[in-house]
């Protein structure tokens, strides 16, 4: 009896869980929504960057200070903002936002964004009183509103859908910022979603910039760590390095050996999380990198070995993490290349490079093209050329004087790059179809010779220090004061190696041409004082906060210098270039308004270094036909006045008025051109005239109408001062603070505060 109200009892529960199963299957919505916070992030990252998202909220946040600092607060209190949310209707709280969205919402949006006429959004909107407006909007519904919604605002070219594989995000990287996910394609930030359940995957995700928007899909639970650093083993377990993430995977099956497992690259394939395969990539090869073009890299006795599809960059000493292409750094040897299958699939920077050489192209005579018709070179003394690579290097001997000649259809460039050197260290190369302003001019290294499609580069690889010692004399006078030479070399130093990082011409095998597009090279002759000056401060480079820094530098000031918001950026990029008065006050002086400016402008007795130089000021005529030749579509110039001014007074905006409409003009350096004509006559400080100029010679300008002839001709004077863009080093400046007895560490001080003198080997 007992038994069978047990058995009867056991039946009766079963059937109760079924049919509460049976409910909840049926009440439980097939498609939960989305919740306001996480829209409301879509919709504001469709309308702007995040920036912007951030830099046009209210002053005063919507939410209450307790919840300030939440995530989705920052999107909804722009939208409340710009009226896509409305406060009264949807309060300023968290249950509002972590509710669904719901068709009021897009309702809103639509009516908001002036697109209540788009046909695949009109089916959206609703009548605040109507019962569906306050209907939560079923997730599938909400994402084909948004695609609607993205097509109409035509902002598809802003949010993209990438496939990525998952590494990590802060549920297994320690390291990891909140809300980090790092990825085949980088770091991206996701507010609001979870991704954990994503991690080793591959998946489909909407991104605005670097922030996820939604997963899309997911693609494959396998997926390859391609070209991953074996950074280490032990207890059965692997450490992979990829994608700036150390993760550790239990291995079963493949190889258990430390010491061939460690410090290795390797494919390590995953199946739903877990390894299932490691191949081990175990083939270098080591020389001095050549070049470094879009698929492949030229390296010294190896020529052109092309990249893998997957190329990866590994810096190993120090703190281990990726590099990207551009870190490659040709003439340099601190890497060593990992090859499978005839192709690079890593590199491994596995040393600090000593930044002692430098890569230069020799432009043609006259400054006017990287390429060459033909090469004419020559040796003071014995001398060899080199071509082919590898085993078939051949070499042929050049007698001290002799004059080799190389043409684009020479057979020896069939083999790729030729190179011209010295037996003797200390020879000197003259390149004789050249000429500048020394005449011939002579060349330490050795150089290189290559055929392109334009015709022939000449490269010419020298040490640094030799290098500035033709630097300096080609950028600032050699009867300058010590000091100011020796600022001068610092601040060339420091250029040439940020050019050296940059990489510009690595395409080419070169860091920097020799003309004013980076530092004038080998115009003059090398000069016992400015030699001094190079040697005196050997290796020393200039930072902030121990990188080596910008260091612009430029002619002659006005009395009063810019900052790096010059060339269009933001200052704060460049926080020690500031716009002071170059004189012993050193203090920042309002001349914004054009009244401001031209006072200031107008005054010559100044006491600012430069006062004495002839481009301290000046002032040049022009009129409504000059302007003509490079303004159009104004009709018959009629006015001309500098509308918005930077920091110093430097204009920013110029507006042209003509009889048939006005332009405005921005950008110092278009400024400069556009105002610029040879035909124009400078009268200078020095009451000295000069002519031939294309351009202004700086754009700390003041403009001046002087009315219409009887020839129906406007005229206008224009007052300006100094020459150059006015940012960093001022040179004539350095001298006037050299002969009043400064140091060279003083006026660097000067011209870049907060910056510190260190020695190259220092940086990190």
């Amino acid at each position: 009896m007992e038994r069978r109200k047990l058995i009867n009892f056991v039946a009766g529960m079963t059937t109760v869980i079924l049919a509460l199963l049976i409910v909840i299957v049926v009440m439980e919505p097939k498609d939960v929504g989305v919740s306001r916070a996480v829209a409301s992030k879509v919709v504001a990252l469709t309308l702007a960057p995040k920036e912007e998202v951030l830099e046009n909220g209210p002053d005063n946040s919507y939410f209450p200070e307790v919840l300030q600092n939440e995530w989705y607060v920052k999107y909804m209190d722009y939208l409340y903002e710009i009226g896509y949310l409305d406060p009264e209707r949807i309060a300023a709280e968290e249950s509002s936002a972590l509710s669904s969205v719901v068709y009021a919402d897009l309702s809103e949006w639509i009516m908001a964004s002036s697109m209540e006429n788009e046909k695949d959004l009109s089916g959206y909107l609703v009548e605040p009183k109507e019962k569906k407006a306050q209907k939560p909007v079923a997730k599938a519904e909400f994402w084909r509103f948004y695609e609607a919604f993205l097509t109409a605002m035509d902002t598809e070219k802003n949010v993209k859908a990438l496939d990525v594989d998952i590494y990590g995000t802060p549920d297994n990287v320690q390291t990891a910022a909140a809300w980090t996910a790092y990825t085949s394609d980088g770091k991206f930030t996701f507010e609001g979603l979870s991704l954990d359940a994503y991690i080793d995957r591959k998946i489909r995700i909407l991104v605005r910039d670097q922030e996820i928007l939604r997963v899309e899909e997911m693609l494959s639970e396998e997926i390859v760590y391609e070209n991953a650093w074996i950074s280490g083993y032990d207890d059965g377990k692997v450490t992979v390095f990829i994608g700036n993430v150390q993760k550790q995977f239990p291995v079963k099956g493949v190889l258990k050996d430390r010491d061939e497992l460690s410090g290795q690259i390797g494919d390590l394939y995953l199946k739903k999380g877990k390894p299932s395969r490691l191949v081990l990539k175990k083939d270098t090869i080591k020389g001095t990198v050549l070049a470094v073009r879009e698929n492949e890299i030229e390296i010294e006795g190896y020529g052109d070995v092309p990249l893998a599809e997957n190329f990866k960059i590994y810096r190993t000493y120090g703190v281990l993490r990726e590099q990207q292409k551009k870190d490659i750094l040709v003439g340099y040897h601190m890497q060593t290349f990992v090859v499978a299958g005839g192709e690079i699939c890593a590199a491994l920077t596995t040393e600090k490079p000593e930044m002692d050489t430098i890569r230069v192209l020799l432009m043609s005579a006259g400054f006017e093209s990287l390429f060459h018709s033909s090469v004419v070179l020559s040796c003071d003394v014995d001398a060899v050329l080199e071509y082919g690579d590898g085993k078939d290097l051949k070499t042929q001997p050049v007698t001290a004087g002799e004059t080799i000649t190389i043409k684009p259809d020479d057979q020896r460039l069939q083999s790729g790059r030729m190179i011209f050197r010295s037996i003797d260290e200390g020879g000197m190369i003259k390149v004789n179809h050249l000429e500048r302003s020394q005449g011939q001019p002579v060349y330490p290294g050795h150089m290189e010779i290559t055929k392109e499609d334009e015709g022939l580069l000449l490269l010419n690889e020298v040490g640094l220090e030799d290098y500035l010692k033709r630097v300096v004399p080609s950028e600032m006078p050699a009867t300058y004061q010590l000091e100011a030479l020796k600022a001068q070399a610092i601040c060339a130093r420091t250029y040439a190696w940020r050019q050296i990082q940059g990489n510009a011409y690595s395409q080419y095998g070169a860091h920097v041409d020799d003309s004013t597009n980076f530092q004038v090279y080998n115009n003059t002759n090398t000069f016992a004082f400015t030699d001094s000056a190079v040697n005196e401060t050997f290796g020393q480079v200039l930072a902030y906060e121990g990188v080596p820094i910008e260091a612009f530098y430029y002619s002659t000031s006005c009395g009063h210098g810019t900052d790096g918001s010059v060339w269009g950026g933001e200052s704060k990029a460049t926080p020690y270039l500031n716009a002071v008065s170059v004189d012993d006050k050193g203090k920042t002086i309002d001349l914004y308004s054009n009244e401001s400016f031209e006072a200031f402008i107008k005054r010559v007795d100044s006491n600012a270094y430069e006062s004495e130089f002839a481009m301290y000021r000046w002032q040049v005529k022009t009129n409504s036909q000059i302007l003509s030749k490079k303004i159009g579509e104004v009709g018959r110039i009629t006015g001309l006045t500098v509308a918005e001014r930077g920091p110093g007074g430097i204009a920013r905006a110029i507006k042209v008025v003509g009889t048939d409409g006005s332009l405005m003009f921005t950008n110092q350096s278009k400024i400069r051109t556009i105002l610029g004509n040879v035909e124009m006559i400078y009268t200078r400080n020095d009451g000295s005239e000069y002519s031939g100029w294309e351009s202004l010679p700086s754009a700390f300008i003041y403009i001046e109408n002087n009315g219409t002839d009887t020839e129906n001709v406007t005229w206008f004077t224009i007052y300006g001062g100094g020459y150059g863009h006015g940012a960093g080093m001022s040179q004539n400046g350095a001298q006037g603070m050299a002969k009043s007895g400064k140091s060279c560490m003083e006026i660097l001080r000067f011209f870049y505060q907060g910056c510190e003198v260190i020695d190259i080997g220092e940086v990190s």
